[in-house]
């Protein structure tokens, strides 16, 4: 009996979270089109009282809280408010929304408006500052969203292929393909190095196509060394899957990188999504630098 009160009391809570300037209305406005109760910038002494209101007035089992610095002090109860909120059966999940100091400052810049942590200091100062307040949240956070490339629209997706849909998945995977040369992406959890394979680049009939081609799909994955890579680090994936999960952790994104994110680092995030796609997991895949160079 226990058990079946437990479920009906426990609905899905997400902290919206992260740097200011990174999207955050934007990314609440997706969550409450897709039918989230949203409830920003609440005092977080005060979140668990409003889970169970909304729960029991409006019978709705989707509460997003969002919490940042403008919350001064009281940003410090946080942990200890999402420690009771756990504690309590629900199911909470953080989203971190991250981007570069150079996108930051340009997005200030742009509308404006100070940041909330710039008094006497510089623009770029009070940004550094927030980052190095955020740095165990972040840490913790289950999902992290770099929206430094992102437009309104990339982002919105992104929200909805995290939180859009009540299907259970044991793990959600990313696989963003990149070029090193552009960076490695401030949201992997795993990288992995393309530039061990024999690069198409250097082929004349081969270097104006991408991984999406089949020409340079062959090329790549017809190397022994590639199927090898493949097959054991989908078997990696595998063995640390439960380990993530038992963590808490569901959303998982894999960086493939190769010199310019064209070739080698495309070819190989498709035959990888493709293999964990056989085996149950369900996978997005993004090339980030697919049409930069």
């Amino acid at each position: 009996m226990s058990e079946q009160i437990d479920k009906q009391t426990s609905i899905d809570v997400i902290l919206v979270t992260g740097m200011s300037g990174a999207g955050r209305s934007t990314a609440t406005r997706a969550l409450e089109d897709m039918g989230w109760f949203v409830v920003d910038n609440l005092p977080p002494t005060l979140m668990i009282n409003v889970v169970d209101y909304v729960l029991q007035r409006t019978g709705s089992h989707k509460v997003a809280l969002v919490a940042d610095v403008r919350g001064g002090q009281l940003f410090d109860e946080l942990r200890e408010s999402l420690s009771i909120i756990k504690s309590a059966g629900h199911d909470l999940r953080v989203l971190f929304l991250e981007a570069g100091d150079e996108a930051l400052v340009r997005r200030y810049e742009s509308s404006r408006r100070p940041h909330p942590l710039q008094r006497d200091d510089s623009l770029l100062g009070a940004v550094q500052r927030e980052r190095e307040l955020l740095r165990d949240l972040r840490a913790d956070a289950d999902i992290v969203i770099d929206t430094s490339n992102l437009n309104v629209h990339e982002l919105r997706r992104s929200i909805e292929n995290a939180f859009g849909d009540d299907e259970h998945y044991a793990l959600r995977v990313t696989i963003m393909s990149f070029g090193f040369k552009y960076g490695i992406p401030v949201d992997a959890d795993l990288v992995a190095d393309m530039r061990f394979l024999p690069n198409p680049y250097w082929d004349p009939e081969l270097t104006e196509l991408t991984g999406l081609d089949a020409p340079v799909n062959d090329y790549v994955v017809g190397f022994p060394t590639a199927q090898e890579f493949l097959t054991k680090y989908a078997d990696l994936l595998d063995m640390v899957e439960d380990g993530y999960l038992r963590e808490g952790k569901r959303f998982l994104t894999i960086a493939m990188g190769c010199t310019g994110g064209k070739h080698r680092s495309v070819a190989m995030a498709e035959n990888l999504s493709a293999r964990l796609v056989k085996s149950g997991v369900e996978v997005r895949v993004v090339h980030r630098d697919l049409g930069r160079e």
